[in-house]
């Protein structure tokens, strides 16, 4: 694709047919399956230094949802842009693979809410967790619905992520803090999103958002939170952006509730795209703790 550098993104490309449409992964390495979720508006491009990191140990597998990356970009008369169809499609997916166990599951924004969601659905699939500046509840107490988010929502948003990509190219720059973006980077980020057709699913994701009951994906994402307790007993490491505009420290703390006996590590400095942000040490926490024997 246009835009993307060869040399951040080596990989070969993969494809299984799900829901009638063209799901591109990344699959690389040998070993326990490590499965990486991405959320809005990324793709496989953003695991990109932890697969190179980690798949001289594991079968890395980087998905990009339908809508998204390399994977096909249907309408809506087409698709069904819904959490229950991503929940739906990873589940064919992994299946098609051939993978049902010692999963460590690895998730960043929308990819939680849809790993996660997994996860209840498959709980003793899974082997280790790490969570990256994502959700998988509700709106913790405390916190409101940011206005950035709203006002995508509207008509008036709409406009500006399908015509512009105003979504994916302010994400870029508000995503990191420690850092300033190369431009290969943003380009690698953002290209798949280069036309009004393209940008349907990064509009979909923020409009899927479900707040309160009767949205689409409501009681899937109540009744994971109701049982998230299952996994307090699974290895689990978050490392956290604290300057993440959506997932602040309300986020973290909710998490840090459900899941007590996870490793927690708070990068001050860092936003969003905390992989952006903090490649290096991220990558190094998320090997060690993979590498070790639960």
């Amino acid at each position: 694709m246009k835009g993307v550098s060869p040399e951040l993104y080596p990989f070969k490309s993969h494809f299984e047919t799900i829901s009638g449409h063209q799901y591109h992964y990344v699959e690389e390495g040998k070993g326990d399956p490590v499965v990486m979720l991405h959320g809005n508006p990324t793709w496989s491009f953003y695991y990109r230094e932890l697969i190179r990191k980690l798949s001289p140990h594991f079968h890395c597998l980087a998905p990009d949802h339908i809508g998204c990356g390399y994977s096909d970009k249907p309408d809506d008369a087409a698709y069904n842009y819904t959490l229950e169809q991503r929940l739906n499609d990873l589940e064919t997916f992994l299946e098609k693979k051939a993978i049902t166990k010692n999963i460590h599951l690895v998730v960043h924004d929308w990819g939680g809410i849809i790993g996660m969601a997994y996860a209840h659905r498959h709980p003793y699939s899974i082997k280790k967790i790490v969570i990256l500046n994502t959700t998988a509840f509700h709106l913790p107490q405390g916190k409101s619905f940011p206005f950035g988010l709203l006002l995508f929502r509207t008509w008036v948003g709409a406009f500006l992520v399908r015509a512009f990509n105003a979504f994916a190219g302010i994400a870029t720059i508000e995503g990191v803090k420690r850092i300033r973006l190369s431009k290969a980077v943003r380009n690698g980020l953002t290209a798949p999103y280069n036309s009004w057709k393209n940008r349907i699913a990064t509009l979909r994701f923020v409009q899927d958002i479900p707040l309160k009951p009767g949205d689409p994906g409501y009681r899937i994402v109540t009744e994971m939170q109701q049982c998230l307790g299952q996994f307090r007993n699974t290895p689990t490491l978050i490392a956290w952006g604290m300057k993440d505009y959506v997932f602040d420290r309300h986020f973290l703390e909710a998490w840090m509730q459900y899941l007590p006996e996870a490793r927690v590590h708070r990068f001050e400095d860092s936003g969003h795209y905390i992989l952006e942000d903090q490649q290096e040490a991220v990558g190094k926490l998320v090997l060690d703790f993979f590498l070790r024997n639960p």
